[in-house]
């Protein structure tokens, strides 16, 4: 291919050194990343494939409405419970449902607590170890490590030279004991990791302290949703029950008990993304103030839908509006309107689907998942094994969707350029105090246009939401609470469960702001059964291969003029791919590796 100048402004080079990440692993679901390096293994080409084939939206056909949440939510274990939010907000826009207050709140906190819950998990569990060298902190002074608390999260009861001794010691043993688990894949003699020991003991020590909360959070979802993962929702409401005066043995499972259970876990995580999370990364990221790749697109396109949804039109500031960006200009703000069929469509020219006519984008409500695999006549291996793709063919089980045409990033990084551009104070407070911090412990004078568009900024942007879901679970609580002191114990709108109360064909659209970025569900419904059913989610925006016009997405973008220390050990691009926490489970539409039917199975 040689050199070529894409559409949305990135120089292409796929001549040099090709370095194959396969597969792309701490994620959900399978992906593989190519990059070519130029002669200083700086990156120079990028080509991101999802390597899986979902195939739900086929399942989805024919079947009842109102069962669709309960499927798409098997799509992911992760982000569990967004996919069943959209859908049903879907099938009620469809059907003209509206929702008792009770259950908008309802849902609301159910989706806050996810939120937070996916961006801790991402940060510590999956993504920290980008940046953190868990056998360096063996080395530390675990008195330096306390100071350094002190420092970063003054706050934060568990700062004592004797709790970090106690952790070290832990850590030691099991390091001694030759079996390092999670911890033995990593490149820790790698130069690309910058962390004293000190930071290195506190990281995995928080690590440890959010293994133990996360399992704390998500009980909220068993309280409304009976399980996690996968809680239970349904189109008109919640499934749960109110009694104030009885307990859950009288067939409601809410009453006062349960939820004072709720307000203590949901003051828990406002504790520990303030006093732990935000200082954790803010800390980390000073060590790495030079380190300011990985922007790609966030520094010129992003996209959200808009979310956190006031209820009945108050607190109109409890929320972060959606919008488009284009070229960087952080002074126009273009609307998105998920029912314009020329605001979002998707392509396949380069995806393994086929349209017909693949030069052609389609709007979800008219989308097409009809599988064609096939690998392009410049590329090398065979279907099963695949040694280099051929990026100017069909590459990936990702579609590529695009607003107005425009590639656009997606996510909590999306989400707070587009808030802080809209001049939301409560985010510009936030990133305002994140950047006195982070330029203050750093020596650095950088401006949140600077900081923002880059993989530390994505990062931030992760722990910030956090904490911001975690004060709005309180609000949401509180009116929770005052709603049902007012006398309303409604929970479900059940007027229109009866199909023969459908109009004969109907359309809906239902978006969240999902832990990765905005997330569409779009349904066509005609005779009371699905006709089709289309999922956009936020990583085919972030992954999504090249389009007719050859721009490159996110993650392709990301990657672009990133150097490499050691190409062999690509942490670098592990780091980068890893802050936009890739969902491939979620984007990409199971078959065998020759394309033949796996399995029929007939429900009686």
């Amino acid at each position: 291919m040689g050199i070529i100048q894409t559409p949305n402004g990135f120089s292409l080079d796929n001549t040099g050194r090709r370095v194959v990440v396969d597969p792309v692993t701490r994620i959900e679901g399978h992906m593989r990343c190519e990059v070519n390096l130029d002669a200083n293994n700086v990156i120079r080409n990028a080509v991101s494939t999802g390597t899986m084939w979902r195939g739900l939206e086929v399942i989805l056909k024919g079947r009842d409405p109102r069962d669709a949440w309960a499927f798409v939510e098997r799509i992911c274990g992760v982000c569990t419970g967004c996919h069943a939010l959209t859908s049903v907000r879907a099938v009620e826009d469809a059907l003209g449902i509206k929702i008792p207050k009770n259950a908008h709140l309802i849902r609301e906190i159910m989706a806050k607590t996810l939120q937070w819950h996916d961006h801790v998990v991402h940060f510590y569990h999956l993504h920290a170890l980008d940046w953190v060298n868990p056998v360096n902190a063996l080395k530390a002074d675990p008195k330096a490590t306390s100071e350094l608390q002190q420092m970063a999260g003054p706050n934060h009861p568990n700062s004592s030279p004797g709790y970090f001794r106690d952790v070290q010691n832990r850590l030691k043993k099991f390091v001694e004991s030759g079996q390092l688990g999670i911890f033995k894949n990593g490149y820790w003699g790698n130069p690309a990791y910058k962390l004293p020991p000190e930071a290195d003991l506190m990281a995995v020590t928080h690590y440890l302290e959010a293994l133990d909360l996360q399992k704390e959070i998500v009980k909220i979802h068993t309280i409304f949703g009976g399980k996690n993962p996968h809680p239970n929702y349904m189109v008109g409401g919640v499934p749960c029950a109110i009694n104030m005066e009885g307990d859950m043995s009288a067939g409601a499972p809410l009453n006062m008990e349960r939820l004072n259970f709720v307000r203590a876990r949901i003051q828990e995580a406002y504790e520990f993304s303030k006093n732990v999370y935000i200082p954790d990364v803010i800390a980390i990221a000073s060590f790495y103030k030079g380190w300011l790749y990985g922007g790609g697109l966030s520094a010129t396109n992003v996209m959200d839908y808009g979310d956190y949804q006031a209820v009945l039109g108050d607190k109109s500031t409890d929320r972060l509006p959606g919008g488009v960006i284009l070229n960087g200009n952080w002074d126009e703000i273009h609307p998105i309107d998920p029912r314009d069929p020329t605001h979002v469509q998707e392509f396949v020219t380069h995806s393994w689907y086929t349209y017909g006519d693949d030069s052609k984008g389609l709007h979800p409500w008219d989308g097409v998942t009809e599988p064609k695999y096939e690998l392009g006549p410049n590329a090398k291996g065979t279907r099963t094994r695949i040694e280099e793709l051929d990026e100017g063919a069909k590459y990936s089980w990702i579609k590529a969707p695009r607003w107005k045409g425009h590639a656009c990033e997606v996510g909590p990084l999306s989400r707070y350029i587009l808030a802080y551009a809209h001049g939301v104070t409560y985010v510009k407070d936030q990133v305002t105090d994140a950047l006195g911090r982070f330029n203050a412990l750093a020596g650095t004078e950088l401006t949140a246009k600077q900081a923002l568009p880059s993989t530390i900024g994505r990062t931030l942007a992760r722990a910030l939401e956090a904490h911001y879901c975690a004060e709005m679970m309180l609000n949401d609580w509180d009116d929770l609470i005052a709603n049902i002191k007012a006398g309303d114990f409604a929970t479900a709108n059940v007027e229109k469960w009866d199909p023969k109360t459908w109009p004969s064909e109907a359309k809906g659209v239902g978006t969240v702001a999902a832990p990765r970025g905005g997330l569409g569900h779009w349904i066509k419904i005609k005779d009371g059964r699905i006709e089709n059913y289309q999922c956009v989610v936020p990583t085919t925006w972030n992954g999504s291969p090249r389009d007719p016009a050859g721009n490159i997405g996110a993650f392709e973008a990301s990657l672009m003029n990133t150097p490499m220390e050691r190409p062999d050990e690509p942490v670098e691009i592990l780091r980068t791919l890893h802050s936009f926490d890739p969902c491939l489970a979620c984007s990409t539409h199971v078959m065998s590796p020759d394309g033949e039917e796996l399995a029929k199975v007939q429900v009686r």
